[in-house]
């Protein structure tokens, strides 16, 4: 029996011996040689070690305007202008991207010793950008195509529906920066997230920071609402359709939110309120990675990851039966609680400030300033409703704002009201309960104007002359400043 290795040594051999005799036929041809380096695009010149003309290219002797042949025999420093061939040649140092004045352009070259047995035995050279701003172009080429890649990377994002990253999540506490460690190491996995927090407080962008920092930030990010969806329909939205599974379908059918989800993020919002005949369902498809679309009988496969949020408690309700045990411990693998902003007292001021630069850019207005007074009052508000009350209280503001500084007679009544809670209102007449408000109302914009009362009437809405005619119908002192003040008598 014949090797079949031996073949292909004979193959290699054949080989080795073509190679060999082209090289030699073509190395040995002095015409051919020069016909290689003549179709090189840009110059190229060969020397000896002292500098001595060898060889000059075509391209090279068109912009030089020379006579390639011509140049053979004569010293390098006689043909081409700044040269330093020969100095090359005789320190046998490469010259790699150098620039070089020829007739008052900038050109960028690069000079080779050729070496051999230890000594230079010729230098080459060559024209790499007959022009620096060639060079400068094509930097500037690579710029634009990379920053094209960012914009493009920005659009598919924003076409997928995600906007925010862990740079989109504003603060200076020190519970923020570790919320943004957890988050990429959230990102780094991929495990089911269960998200907690009060409302507003930026669920959903957490969710879409962790899905822009992970490896899947390319893929889709599909939202679903589980308390805006009827249950009726929460099914087929999650899970799709086929053609004609039910009264009123779609005549091609509908792929569902997860199969939409594939190879990228579902963000389940109110996960707490999902129907608790969809528990199950839920917790199949998170198990298998698969699901039936309503009126099908193949069960379609998707690659998703993903990210529950909710404002409810499922510790008691998985003790009240209300949600399943089994489903809470398949999506609370990674924990992540935002706690609400009044716990988070650093990220109040950081937080306005965002939100003033933010809708000042999308106006096309200068961003309004906060006076240390206006600061004091938004870190004194509990902030009940979060970021979103925050944001909402910024914009409103700013829109009835004359000028470019933001002071307490700007910000809307309702944050002079310190307290976290509502005090229980006890039977009274209604003209009572009217003027205690009242008369709360005004201590709370005496003390926000540190018993200016000129400021405090602005804060009001009212002329100052009805201040003080409120104040005394009220049976308030108008010369002592407010409870709690720190203004002199």
């Amino acid at each position: 029996m014949s090797d079949p290795k031996s073949g292909t040594c004979t193959e290699n051999i054949i080989n080795v011996r073509r190679a060999d005799h082209l090289r030699t036929m073509l190395f040995q041809d002095t015409e051919t040689i020069e016909l290689f380096l003549d179709q090189f695009l840009t110059g190229v010149i060969i020397t000896d070690p002292e500098g001595i003309v060898v060889f000059m290219n075509k391209p090279y002797g068109r912009f030089l305007e020379l006579d390639p042949k011509a140049q053979v025999g004569r010293h390098v420093t006689e043909v081409v202008e700044n040269t330093r061939m020969h100095i090359v040649g005789r320190t046998g140092r490469p010259e790699i991207n150098e620039t070089q004045v020829i007739r008052g352009q900038s050109i960028v070259v690069q000079r080779l010793p050729i070496i051999k047995n230890g000594r230079v035995i010729a230098v080459f050279g060559i024209v790499m950008f007959q022009c620096v701003g060639d060079l400068q172009k094509l930097a500037a080429q690579l710029k634009s195509l990379e920053s094209k890649v960012k914009v493009y990377e920005k659009e598919l994002r924003s076409l997928r529906s995600t906007r925010y990253t862990v740079d989109s999540i504003v603060g200076e506490s020190k519970t923020l920066e570790y919320l943004k460690q957890l988050v990429f190491r959230a990102a780094a996995h991929n495990l089911t997230v269960l998200i907690t927090g009060e409302s507003g407080c930026g669920k959903e962008l957490y969710a879409q920071a962790i899905h822009n920092a992970g490896a899947v930030r390319l893929g889709p990010f599909v939202r679903v609402n589980a308390s805006a969806i009827p249950a009726d329909l929460l099914e087929s939205e999650m899970f799709g359709y086929e053609k004609g599974a039910f009264t009123g379908a779609k005549p091609g059918g509908k792929l569902g939110k997860f199969h939409m989800a594939h190879h990228g993020t579902i963000f389940f919002d109110e996960i707490g309120d999902l129907p608790e005949r969809m528990q199950p369902k839920l917790l199949r498809v998170l198990e298998e990675k698969e699901f039936e679309p309503v009126g099908g009988t193949t069960p379609v496969k998707s690659d998703f990851r993903l990210i529950a949020a909710t404002n409810r408690d499922l510790d008691e309700m998985v003790k009240d039966n209300r949600f399943r045990s089994d489903l809470y411990y398949r999506l609370n693998v990674f924990h992540l609680h935002i706690p609400p902003l009044r716990e988070r007292p650093d990220d109040i001021l950081p937080q306005a400030r965002h939100f003033l630069t933010e809708i000042a850019e999308e106006w096309s207005i200068c961003a309004p300033v906060l006076t240390p007074e206006t600061e004091k009052i938004l870190l004194n508000y509990p902030w009940p409703g979060n970021s979103r009350e925050l944001k909402h209280v910024i914009q409103r503001t700013v829109a009835t704002l004359d000028g470019a500084v933001i002071r307490p007679q700007d910000l809307p009544l309702n944050l002079f009201k310190m307290t976290d809670t509502l005090r229980p209102v006890k039977p009274a007449p209604l003209k009572k309960i009217l003027n205690d408000a009242e008369a709360e109302a005004i201590r709370a914009a005496l003390k926000a104007a540190s018993n200016n009362k000129v400021q405090a009437s602005k804060i009001l809405g009212i002329h100052r002359t009805m201040l003080y005619r409120r104040m005394k119908q009220l049976g308030m002192d108008c010369s002592a400043p407010p409870e709690g003040s720190n203004a002199a008598i």
